[in-house]
């Protein structure tokens, strides 16, 4: 159902009454350090199928290198299977998702229960200081992420020392052997009484269901959607999580040549109960693309930091050794004509780090409950 007048000017009163209430609260523009990132950091690639090339796997790595085009990138045959692995929801890894710190440390935020670091007795809040001995303080998540991975020869079983440091204690070094996990990329809580938190870390494969489910499952008054630091996936998941929120209409569209494609919601999702999406500058992709899209139908109320601004639509082709090449062939706009490419999303409600951003997204639910 796309939105009526009525729903747009009832969603702007809402807002207004809603700054009055949040701007001494602290809300202030721009993305704070780091972002949580659920191992591995998968690339975001589109739906798309893989066409033929003539290219030699050296002139595809250089085109890819230096072609201009800065989503282009070039994969070993054995890459893009695990790339694809990731993708189906399973990812080779030890089982850790990592944020960082105001300070650029890297700090574990999360341990799946019976992964290797799991057993390694390693918990949320220690600090990750280096691995294979290389110091992690103020690199990028996503290279932290990389370097837990492995390199493309690694597999199951190949081994990954880590030093950590527990607050309080002294570093240790632990060595671990990674192995295939899932990737639990839905998580579902409830973070005050009645609130249903969703957390999505990336759009790989039954995603949308998985959304499904956790809001049939639990009685609740309100939903907070988590999309910090969801780096994209699978656009089809993406689609289908937006319908889960939706009754039909627009997602998003997308230009590839001179051809301009509809991408529209399924019919029947929740279109009544409050919702709040929460984005910082992890938000990506895919998951711009969804927050645009609740966004611009008057859905929800997005609360957080700008989005990241990846709004380009990515093509992979295979060559004759099985390498493939990915290229930019297109780019996306939400369903009022945006792109958030560049520039991100802006959310309506702005917050000055995490703890403040969940803070102000209660209160905003809230408040929407109260409008209703």
């Amino acid at each position: 159902m796309t939105a009526t007048p009525w729903r747009r000017v009832r969603h702007g009163a809402v807002l207004s009454a809603l700054f009055g209430l949040l701007l001494f609260g602290g809300s202030a523009t721009g993305a704070w350090g780091g972002t949580a990132a659920p191992l591995p950091g998968r690339p975001d690639p589109f739906d798309a199928a893989p066409g033929g090339s003539t290219l030699s796997p050296q002139q595809a790595e250089q085109l890819a290198a230096g072609g201009g085009d800065r989503w282009a990138a070039y994969y070993t045959a054995q890459q893009y299977a695990e790339f694809a692995q990731g993708l189906d929801g399973r990812y080779l890894g030890v089982g850790l998702v990592v944020s960082q710190s105001p300070d650029g440390g890297t700090v574990i935020t999360a341990v799946p229960a019976g992964s290797p670091a799991d057993r390694a007795g390693m918990a949320a809040g220690d600090r990750l200081l280096a691995v294979d001995g290389t110091p992690v303080d103020r690199l990028p998540v996503t290279e932290v992420v990389a370097r837990l991975r492995g390199r493309p020869a690694a597999g199951p079983g190949s081994a990954v020392t880590l030093t950590v440091r527990r607050p309080g204690a002294a570093p240790r070094q632990l060595t671990l052997q990674r192995a295939v996990l899932a990737s639990q990329d839905v998580e579902a809580d409830q973070p005050a009484p009645g609130v249903l938190r969703i957390s999505v870390h990336a759009f790989t494969a039954g995603v949308g269901g998985e959304v499904r489910d956790a809001l049939r499952g639990t009685a609740h008054r309100g939903v907070l959607l988590d999309l910090r630091g969801n780096s994209g996936g699978l656009l089809a998941e993406s689609v289908a999580t937006a319908s889960d929120f939706l009754d039909g209409g627009p997602v998003a569209s997308y230009q590839v040549g001179d051809e301009r494609r509809q991408l529209t919601a399924s019919p029947g999702g929740d279109t009544r109960t409050p919702l709040v999406v929460l984005v910082d500058g992890g938000t990506m992709s895919a998951a711009e693309l969804l927050a645009g899209a609740l966004q611009d139908r008057c859905r929800a109320v997005l609360v957080g930091s700008r989005t990241f601004g990846k709004g380009t639509v990515q093509q992979p082709s295979r060559l004759a050794d099985g390498s493939v090449l990915e290229r930019t062939v297109g780019r996306y706009y939400t369903p009022a004509g945006r792109s958030p490419d560049g520039t991100g999303l802006l959310p309506d409600v702005t917050a000055p780090d995490p703890a403040a951003a969940e803070r102000l997204a209660l209160r905003v639910l809230g408040g929407l409950g109260t409008a209703r």
